[in-house]
């Protein structure tokens, strides 16, 4: 008989990059001894001060709890600085299986409740101590959240999507291969087994290279609340960096992104320090549609990390439509999305050097977008 045990984000390298294992039941011991010699320095690793959730229900002293046959278990270390430290551990944990529930729990923990989606964000932000929620509300038990849909005139995204499923459906990569390129910039190979496209939204930072992706898609969230659904724009979505539109007690629970028409397709680029696990300094995203002349016919553009959320640039857009995509109306949109730019200055890079980022990104996009477009491979 075994228990499913899910593998903390922080040990996922040690555990050669596995997300979940199954191991023989026992007590929360024995299972940390099995664990230690399948995976050696794992017990290391997770420290001494950890609480464990099994089945949902929060354990703070476990070592002796009993883990019973068919039952999921997860481990909650907080390992900051080098040093195990017990940051918010007093934290509930519920696992609902349907929105309804879910909701239903965010509305009754007000602001001292948090979303548990990938918690790629979360579990970092709780462990420097950035936010110190009472209850955490795991939603990938959920159905709904974890749909990936693509019919005839939508595609349907589940918010605790993650990354790694999402660039495994070829289909979709084919249909909207920047949001797919978009999606697979996020964090490491483990990271992108939890990361997900609503978290990598609801986080709010002006950075996350998804959002401009789906801005240019023109999706659409779908919000469950106390009162009921409602539709949001993602370009209306953030309102600044770390805030949303999402009031108390609400759940992102899709993205519907609509099937472009054809002879349109889409693209994302980023710049960063680092080619890999980096945080853009500039992104641009553009979907372009081409007439039979080869015309543009329609386009999107958006650009992240340049301004306190990602933007859509309409001008950008007047400045392609009707053109044959050469070098005067690029070169007229990069001047529109430089205009829309209001970057700031930090340790990754000043404000000017943004700005001309941007500018650059965005030519680039719409090139590879219009080239995708017209069905040349790339």
């Amino acid at each position: 008989m075994t228990c499913l045990v899910e593998i903390p984000t922080a040990l996922r390298a040690l555990c050669e990059g596995e997300l979940q294992v199954q191991v023989p039941v026992g007590n929360v011991r024995s299972i940390v001894r099995a664990l230690d010699e399948r995976f050696p320095g794992f017990r290391e690793q997770l420290g001494q001060s950890f609480a464990v959730a099994i089945d949902g229900e929060l354990i703070h002293d476990p070592w002796l709890e009993p883990v019973p046959a068919g039952t999921e278990l997860h481990f909650l270390p907080v390992i900051a600085g080098g040093q195990e430290t017990q940051v918010s551990v007093n934290a509930a944990y519920a696992a609902p299986e349907d929105v309804e529930a879910a909701v239903a729990l965010l509305a009754e923990a007000g602001s001292q409740g948090r979303v548990l989606a990938g918690g790629t964000d979360l579990i970092v932000q709780m462990r420097t101590g950035q936010c110190s929620p009472q209850l955490l509300v795991d939603v990938k038990r959920i159905p709904a959240l974890g749909v990936c849909e693509l019919g005839t005139e939508v595609l349907r995204l589940g918010a605790a999507l993650s990354s790694a499923v999402l660039r495994e459906q070829p289909e979709v990569r084919r249909v909207f291969p920047g949001l797919v390129e978009a999606a697979e910039l996020i964090g490491s190979e483990q990271v992108q087994g939890r990361a997900s496209l609503g978290g990598n939204l609801c986080n709010g930072s002006p950075a996350a290279d998804t959002v401009p992706a789906l801005i240019v898609a023109d999706a659409t969230c779908i919000v469950a609340g106390p009162t009921g659904m409602r539709e949001v724009p993602v370009a209306a979505f953030c309102t600044g960096p770390g805030e949303t539109v999402l009031g108390t007690g609400e759940l992102l629970v899709e993205l519907r992104v609509p099937r472009p028409p054809a002879r349109t397709s889409d693209a994302y680029l980023r710049f960063t320090p680092r080619s890999e696990m980096d945080i853009a300094v500039a992104g641009a995203a553009a979907r372009l549609e081409l007439g039979d002349d080869g015309r543009c016919r329609g386009a999107r553009v958006a650009i992240g990390a340049v301004a306190p959320t990602a933007l859509l640039v309409p001008e950008a857009a007047e400045a392609l439509v009707g053109s044959d995509l050469g070098e005067d109306a690029l070169e007229a949109a990069a001047a529109a999305v430089r205009a829309a730019s209001r970057p700031i200055d930090d340790v990754r890079a000043p404000a000017a050097f943004r700005t001309h980022l941007v500018g650059v990104l965005s030519k680039r996009v719409v090139r590879i977008a219009a080239s995708r477009a017209a069905g040349e491979p790339g």
